[in-house]
């Protein structure tokens, strides 16, 4: 029986004999044993406990990661809010800098709900509870409570959060920070999640409520707040205590490893004597307040009820109760023997679960199940727990996905969200003072940031640029889409030129020209393509599905898209030619073999074309690896195999024995005839030469080809080329990967040996980076003089290009244990045995070269290491500590993919358009290269490819218009005092300039609202401005002029345009004709003919204006 409870909790009842005895011992105040409980079985049982009683429970676990196993374990089977989680604060005794917010919060958070008396568990680690807890009353007096509709000044709650230790930032991102802004405080108080927003009107307390870090805009509103300082931190005269001490009596406490626990408590207490003995100690309390010893430990457990799950040297039992569980078995990903236990076990009277991490795997396995001719017994739910179990006493079973399909479970903290949300990406792409910009009719400039100054009597705010030979410019709010942020390469610096000189105007027309004949050439295959008849494959066989399903990891969102996406490319008659773009280890290999294995299934030959020797074997280990299972032979052919072998290959193939063939260029060989190919996939795409390209063309006429690439792709790039190339892009991290541990160190010895040491105990392999050839061997003989018995290969791209392969390969064979080698292993070297890579002097390298290296590791079920050997911080440039912090923040994969992204998209740009454009990128900025680029792909579209477009777009309501200027003497912006910080106005500005729809306006002006306050009568001016520019699009109008009480509006010059046939022109003529004599249009002859102006007298507001002209586009004859 599975009943459900509040919000779905999964749950199993166990009614026999020892659950009853169990329930007993946690009665008793006395210390009893308990074995026999393994994996998610202690969950399980406890959570059966927990929801009967009214107890609190305190489970201590010896390390951090299996605390937070436990923790998710509970939070799924008693549901989130009746789990708390109890971190350590600090990385270190005595070291402030070393605190972690996030994890203080976790600690307040348990702290507040402890007074509150109601039932929890609460789950906890060692070095958690070392730190002793400041008592309930130090909590209150140090707690300011706020009220809505409290009679309060705001300079009280200024001066309080100051007293208790908080800092005053711009906008809040972590716990201990606050932002004053007007009559609203933001404050992330040590008590809650999300930061408050208190909004006063007055000195009244208007409005409570809680807001996102990352978008800062509200989520819920409250009544009371209570702002709680840091509490690793407050001073106090009240005696510390241990958890321990502070639960209520009637609690229980359950330790897994009590003697493992002791042993560290006193490990850590000594190391805080030492640093409190050596620092200046009247600063400090002795360790003795701060930190518990093992004796305290063990004194506090008197009059608890206390369960140990290990035997103990130094408490006494006075029962035992044994359990009978047993492991989670292996199977290894074999399907036979999990449905033949599943089986058994079900004749034994056992009631099997499989539980799964979510809704996907258990679709995939219930499909796998079916597919089977046999009857399988099982009951399946989602329910993601860490270790599956047999339970003997109560016949029940549990199994998980992650352990049938031997993949890594990764556990989630709240602390690591707080943490990843405070790191906030908008600072990397705002503009500081110095940037260099681009404006589209002037070039690159200086920003000068934002200024006011005064037009005809108002204010304005403009953005102020400097070129060459001091020529300023400035640039009002309304034109902000002309420029963008200048992105080249690294540390690139480009060209400024004078205002109005013709070189900018010559290189962008340079730039176009080059673009447009790229684009049409892309086009011009791509409508080659659609014309050709390929094989359409038949839908997915139960082996494709089983394949899927014991893939080692999750599928992301971006990944099972792209598999879709290929399927129904091979599914349908014409023939795909699709590019896949994804970062390093994103799984671009698995979906490639997925869309081979479908071609196999039908009975086609697959070719795949790689750049490098050492790939063709690593792709061949990847290939048969995950395909070993399946009725499919693989094979490779590369410069290492001898010509007997290669002989015998090329028979195989030519006879159709050998389904998949993995090698070089050599494969568009006039010898190589495969009998029958269906389809071929070419990895590294843009690695090839132009001649080989050719030669693989001419052998896929009406094949399916699939390129891969690593280089991201833009994503902005990705929509302008969409209609010439069918583009996946996986851009999302696979969710199970292991975080790669990062650490910053000095060149050490000792650090160097250990870490060493402990990699080749789990007899791992480990990289050492060093990009210096001259001295690379005298960095090997010291690894030697190291570790004495380690095997160590050098690396580096100076070397015979044979010799270096055969290294690398030797390395992959596992022959070496170290690697010492130059950057060269960023390309796509794929050791999954290597989880220790150090990086030295990574001060010298550019963010994308530390992530790709890092990606290096971590790639299999295995914890890795990654250390940056650095100088100590103060000899190195500011530059280079940023990267390294922020690298060393973002310790998981893909999320490094926004850091590493701008230099890679430049890459990225060069490499999908041809490798001379990166050099017009880096002179133009890559935004203004993207905008060009659309530009010509449009103009391509409404020209030479009309037709063909015509088919695939359905014409829709055109823009004639690309952007309308507003040059005006009212006063619309948003005014200083209501939003005071520079950098934050110039992005609200650059949101604004991108707006395209009033859902968007109406969003955006909510969001306004909710962040600062009401909205001063010159900001909902510029709002309007905005519907006023939509207006103009409709009716043709390109510029408005509007000053001194009057309006003039511009119409498009090109008498010729379509915009004047259309309907909503007409309707518009029509009604200012009717119209009194406040609106006219006139005409004026310029030297391209005519030109029409529209005239509006007395305009003295905008949203005037507006309503003005939106009247005279209402068709007044339909009813």
């Amino acid at each position: 029986m599975i009943k459900f409870l509040r919000n779905d909790l999964f749950e199993i009842p166990f009614n026999d004999k020892n659950q009853a005895l169990l329930g007993n011992l946690l009665e008793q105040k006395q210390s009893s044993l308990i074995k026999g409980l393994v994996g998610s079985g202690l969950s399980f049982r406890l959570a059966n406990e927990f929801n009967k009683s009214s107890k609190i429970f305190l489970l201590i676990f010896s390390e951090a990661e299996e605390a937070a196993y436990y923790l998710n374990d509970l939070e799924y089977l008693v549901g989130e809010e009746n789990v708390l989680f109890f971190p350590a604060s600090y990385r270190k005794a005595y070291s402030t800098e070393d605190i972690d917010n996030s994890n203080v919060l976790l600690r307040s958070s348990v702290l507040k709900q402890l007074s509150r008396k109601n039932s929890k568990i609460i789950v906890t680690y060692t070095d958690a509870i070392s730190e002793k807890i400041i008592s309930e009353h130090t909590l209150k007096k140090n707690t300011l409570i706020v009220k809505k509709g409290m009679n309060l000044s705001l300079d009280f709650i200024n001066e309080s959060l100051f007293e208790y230790g908080f800092e005053r930032v711009d906008f809040v991102s972590t716990p201990g920070e606050f932002a004053l802004r007007g009559g609203i405080i933001d404050v992330f108080s040590f008590s809650n999640h999300h930061p408050y927003r208190i909004e006063f009107f007055g000195d009244e307390v208007h409005s409570l409520r809680t807001f996102d870090v990352k978008t800062q805009l509200s989520v819920s509103s409250l009544d009371t707040i209570d702002l709680l300082p840091n509490t690793s931190i407050v001073s106090f005269t009240d005696k510390r205590k241990t958890i321990i001490e502070i639960l209520p009596k009637s609690s229980t406490v359950i330790t897994s490893n009590i003697d493992n626990t002791l042993n560290r408590l006193d490990i850590l207490f000594k190391k805080a004597q030492n640093i409190y003995s050596k620092s200046d100690s009247t600063l400090q309390y002795p360790p003795e307040k701060l930190f518990v010893n093992s004796v305290e430990l063990i004194k506090s457990f008197d009059n608890y009820s206390h369960l140990l799950l290990n035997k103990s040297d130094f408490i006494k039992t006075s029962d035992t109760l044994i359990f009978k569980q047993s492991p989670h078995p292996v199977f290894n990903k074999q399907f036979n023997l999990l449905v033949e236990h599943l089986n058994q076990n079900n004749k034994k009277g056992f009631i099997n679960y499989i539980l799964c991490t979510n809704a996907q795997q258990v679709k995939r396995l219930n499909d796998i199940f079916q597919e089977m001719e046999i009857t399988v017994h099982y009951k399946i739910s989602e329910c993601p727990i860490h270790a599956g179990f047999e339970d003997l006493d109560s016949k029940i079973a549990c199994f998980t996905d992650h352990q049938i399909f031997g993949r890594y479970h990764k556990y989630k903290l709240k602390s690591d969200s707080t943490r990843k949300n405070s790191l906030n990406l908008k600072e990397l792409t705002s503009m500081q003072v110095g940037d260099f910009v681009t404006h589209m009719d002037h070039g690159v400039g200086r920003f000068g940031g934002l200024q006011r100054i005064m037009v005809e009597n108002s204010n304005q705010e403009v953005i102020k640029i400097v070129y060459a030979e001091g020529d300023i410019l400035y640039l009002s709010i309304h034109s902000l889409h002309k420029i963008s942020k200048f992105n080249g390469k690294d540390g690139h610096v480009p060209k400024i030129y004078k205002l109005g000189s013709k070189s900018w105007k010559v290189l962008k027309q340079k730039t176009k020209t080059k673009v447009k004949s790229i684009a049409f050439d892309l086009i011009k295959l791509y409508a080659k393509r659609r014309e050709k008849i390929g094989y359409a494959c038949s839908p997915d066989s139960y082996l494709q599905w089983e394949l899927e399903a014991s893939f080692l990891f999750e599928d992301t969102p971006d990944q099972s898209k792209t598999t879709q996406e290929i399927k129904s490319d091979m599914e349908s008659e014409r023939a795909m030619d699709r590019l896949i773009c994804g970062d390093v280890g994103f799984g671009k290999t698995e979906v490639a073999i997925r869309s081979a294995f479908k071609a196999v299934d039908n009975s086609k030959q697959v070719a795949v074309l790689v750049p490098t020797t050492i790939l063709t074997f690593q792709h061949f280990k990847t290939f048969s690896n995950r395909l070993k299972e399946l009725p499919v032979r693989v094979d490779y052919l590369n410069r290492f195999r001898s010509s007997k072998e290669k002989k015998q290959i090329l028979e195989d193939l030519a006879s159709g024995k050998i389904d998949i063939l993995i090698g070089t260029h050599q494969l568009a060989n006039k010898s190589v005839i495969f009998k029958d190919l269906g389809l071929l996939i070419v990895d590294e795409e843009q690695k090839f030469g132009v001649s080989v390209k050719e030669q693989i063309r001419s052998l896929k006429t009406n094949i399916d080809v699939l390129s891969l690439t690593a280089t991201p792709i833009p994503r902005t790039l990705q929509f302008s080329l969409m209609s010439a190339r069918d583009l996946s892009i996986i851009a999302t991290a696979p969710p199970n990967r292991y975080p790669i541990e990062t650490e910053v160190i000095r060149f050490s010895e000792s650090i160097i040996r250990d870490a060493i040491m402990y990699e080749l105990k789990r007899s791992g392999q480990i990289f050492f980076i060093h990009n210096r050839v001259e001295n690379i061997t005298e960095v090997s003989g010291m690894l030697q003089r190291l570790i004495p018995d380690a095997r160590i290969a050098i690396g580096h791209g100076q070397m015979n290009g044979k010799r270096l392969e055969k290294t690398l390969i030797g390395f992959m064979e596992g022959e070496y244990d170290i690697l010492v080698a130059t950057t060269i292993i960023e390309n796509g070297l794929d050791v999954p045995n290597a989880n220790t890579i150090f990086i030295n002097n990574a001060n010298n390298f550019g963010l994308s070269d530390l992530h790709q290296m890092r990606g290096r590791v971590g790639r299999s079920n295995k914890k890795a290491f990654c250390y940056f050997i650095t100088p100590p911080f103060s000899s190195i440039s500011s530059e280079a500590q940023k990267r390294i912090n922020a690298i060393q923040h973002y310790s998981e994969l893909g999320s490094g993919m926004q850091i590493a992204m701008k230099d890679l998209e430049i890459r990225g740009a060069g490499d999908l358009l041809g490798g001379e454009q990166s050099g017009f990128i880096n002179e133009i900025g890559y935004d203004t290269y993207q905008k060009i680029l659309e530009e010509a792909v449009q103009e391509l579209k409404e020209t030479e490819f009309k037709k063909l477009y015509e088919n695939i777009e359905p014409s829709s309501l055109k823009n004639y218009i690309k952007n309308v200027q507003i040059d005006t003497d009212l006063e619309i912006l948003f005014p200083e005092t209501y939003i005071n910080i520079i950098s934050e106005r110039l992005l609200l500005y650059k949101e604004l300039s991108k707006i395209s729809n009033e859902d968007m306006l109406v969003e955006f002006r909510n969001n306004l609202i909710d962040r600062f306050g009401p909205i001063p009568d010159q900001g909902n001016e510029l709002l309007n401005s905005i519907r006023l520019k939509w207006l103009a699009v409709k009716i043709g109008i390109e510029r408005y002029i509007i000053k001194q009480n009057k309006c003039l509006g511009y119409f498009i010059e090109d008498q010729q345009s379509n915009v004047f046939k259309t309907e909503a022109f007409g309707v518009f003529l029509t009604n200012v004709q009717k119209e009194n004599s406040n609106i006219s249009i006139k005409e004026k002859n310029n030297t391209n003919g005519l030109k029409l102006i529209l005239v509006v007298e007395n305009v003295k507001r905008i949203d005037q204006l507006y309503d003005t002209l939106k009247a005279l586009t209402i068709n007044s004859s339909n009813p």
